[in-house]
């Protein structure tokens, strides 16, 4: 459970493709993260998909195709294995040593760093040129940038990102969940730290006294730290105000992102 946390904190915290040219688009893909394997499906790319993580569990077709791995850092041979033409990664240091060595193996590659709203559009044109999609691309491009630069309401409720409770680590202001909330009305109480997560003191939450904790998770049971005597002086705890985002849905900058911020909207509405 903690990596998959770690995994979903990363992948949340400027689309940069760096990779060798091809010739053609592309017709075996292997794709390394779940945000990449939605896009490829919504653009009409998914049959050439044939390889994913083991987190890669949508759209539901995504699951007939073999798994390699977490993927972050991916299983070189696992990957090699499905004979891709390109591999998809996420822009992070293991990720960036990984394709170099598949390169070396003769197999193109390409990072992007997919952390915020603003960066689905780029992503997706990217994917839509390697796959020969553009037209496809384009107009889930156009969605997304339309949603990236849609004014957020008004805030008419407060809460906290808490994905880690020993030391606490929460979500700040340089984060896909932190625009989520901002497009569903509420105000990060940590929006005034600039880097996508960061360890603070559980008295510092206390003083902050956010209305939710929002946590990730695919459960409706509260989280183990919701019994303990320290964090039972976070009035959120105290009152049983958790919000549960699916990690799945919440944790992924992607052509769903619209969908997140409706169902964040209506969990706050409760």
């Amino acid at each position: 459970m903690l990596r998959r946390l770690l995994f979903v904190v990363l992948v949340v915290s400027s689309c940069t493709p760096s990779g060798r040219s091809a010739a053609g688009p592309s017709q075996r893909i292997v794709s390394l993260l779940p945000s990449f394997t939605e896009i490829l499906f919504d653009i009409g790319a998914g049959d050439r998909v044939v390889g994913r993580t083991q987190w890669c569990d949508y759209p539901p077709a995504a699951l007939a195709v073999p798994s390699v791995g977490e993927g972050l850092p991916p299983n070189i041979e696992a990957v090699a294995a499905r004979r891709p033409d390109l591999v998809v990664l996420y822009n992070a240091g293991p990720n960036a040593t990984a394709a170099k060595q598949l390169e070396r193996l003769g197999i193109r590659t390409v990072l992007i760093d997919l952390n915020r709203l603003e960066d689905l559009g780029p992503a997706a044109r990217t994917l839509g040129k390697l796959t020969g999609r553009e037209q496809q691309a384009e107009s889930l491009a156009t969605a997304m940038d339309g949603l990236a630069a849609r004014p957020p309401p008004s805030a008419t409720t407060s809460l906290a990102f808490v994905v880690w409770d020993n030391p606490p680590i929460i979500i700040g202001h340089g984060s896909y969940l932190d625009q989520l909330a901002a497009q569903a009305g509420a105000r990060n109480v940590f929006g005034d730290i600039t880097a996508p997560s960061a360890q603070v003191a559980l008295e510092t939450i206390v003083a902050r006294d956010p209305q939710w904790i929002a946590v990730l998770s695919d459960s409706a049971a509260p989280p183990g730290f919701a019994k303990r005597r320290e964090w039972r002086a976070v009035r959120a705890v105290r009152e049983g105000h958790f919000l549960f985002l699916k990690g799945s849905l919440f944790g992924r900058p992607g052509p769903r992102s619209d969908e997140a911020i409706r169902q964040f909207r209506a969990l706050l509405a409760r």
